[in-house]
């Protein structure tokens, strides 16, 4: 009679079929890794614990550009088994100048500290933006094995977001600032207004009889009296000045660190230099004018009440005659 402990004991045709699934299995784990790690979208970079590369894929050598001289004939044409310094000193290069120096503290530190997760953007010096994510690899009884970074050129995405943000903030016809924004930028200006006591000034502008030029010469040349005037006066202003098309033919124009008798030089100056351009349609030489009321952006009210007060400047200067600069007392 076979004993219990007989019983246990596997044939070895059991045990042979046990081996077969085992390799079968795992087989099947690294056929799975394979294809996960070239057909994954992102660049991919394992490196274990003494910095050497224990795997990647042809995406990360695309992402970066890696140099041929770099790869090895370890696997094939790679970098794995090498170690992982000149792939580090390569990206750097890549790398935009005056980001460099985070960049590499910051892959330092990742790597002092196994625990540390990373999810960032790096903009790169042929104006790319790679999306960097990157974890430690620690085994079960907690050892550090390694890190694994991955890396995705979302170039792209970001040039969609930065077209509709700047859709979003700027008009179409003119490409000059919208009213959104405008109100925006006055806004952030106020509070910087009343922290500091500092002057800034907002000018509200409206072409003269612009509803004239629509009727005799049609709508086609309304827009590019649109754009020359905002052309024009855009180019005039500084840098932290803000030129907004805020209606149809009205524009608003915010100056800080402006008093109001700087601001009225600067508006009769936008108006002059308006008033001695012209744009041909159809053979036509079509010129404009335009009306504009300056008041302070004052510190006790708000981006509403200052334009307002713009305006009922903006209305004295058509009633007075158009072609004219009204300033706040």
């Amino acid at each position: 009679m076979p004993s219990e402990m007989d019983t246990t004991n596997h044939s070895p045709a059991e045990g042979s079929a046990a081996e077969r699934d085992h390799t079968l299995q795992l087989e099947f784990q690294l056929s799975l890794v394979r294809a996960i790690k070239e057909v994954a979208p992102d660049g991919l970079l394992v490196v274990d614990g003494d910095g050497r590369v224990v795997t990647h894929n042809q995406r990360f050598l695309e992402v970066w550009g890696i140099a041929e001289e770099l790869l090895v004939e370890t696997q094939g044409r790679s970098l794995i088994g090498t170690v992982d310094d000149p792939v580090l000193q390569l990206a750097l290069s890549r790398v935009r100048a005056c980001d460099r120096d985070a960049f590499l503290a910051r892959v330092h530190a990742l790597y002092a500290d196994p625990a540390q997760v990373d999810a960032c953007e790096i903009e790169l010096t042929d104006g790319r933006t790679l999306q960097r994510h990157s974890t430690g690899l620690v085994g079960e009884r907690g050892n550090y094995l390694g890190r694994v970074w991955f890396f995705r050129d979302v170039t792209h995405h970001k040039q969609i977001e930065a077209a509709l943000r700047d859709l979003a903030e700027h008009d179409p016809l003119t490409g000059v600032a919208n009213r959104r924004l405008f109100f925006l930028r006055a806004t952030l200006e106020l509070a910087r207004v009343r922290r500091t006591q500092r002057p800034s000034a907002l000018v509200s502008i409206d072409i003269d009889h612009f509803k004239r030029v629509n009727d005799l010469h049609g709508h086609a040349a309304g827009d590019e009296v649109l754009k020359m005037l905002s052309r024009r006066c855009s180019g005039l202003l500084r840098e932290v000045d803000l030129f907004a098309r805020v209606g149809g033919e009205e524009f608003a124009v915010l100056l800080p660190e402006t008093t109001l008798a700087e601001a009225r030089g600067l508006v009769d100056r936008l108006r002059d230099a308006v008033g001695e351009e012209f744009v041909e349609v159809d053979g036509q030489r079509i010129g404009c004018t335009f009306s504009a009321g300056v008041t302070a952006l004052h510190p006790d009210g708000d981006v509403d009440a200052c334009l307002r007060r713009a305006d009922d400047l903006l209305y004295r200067a058509k009633h007075l005659g158009r072609n004219r600069v009204e300033v706040d007392a």
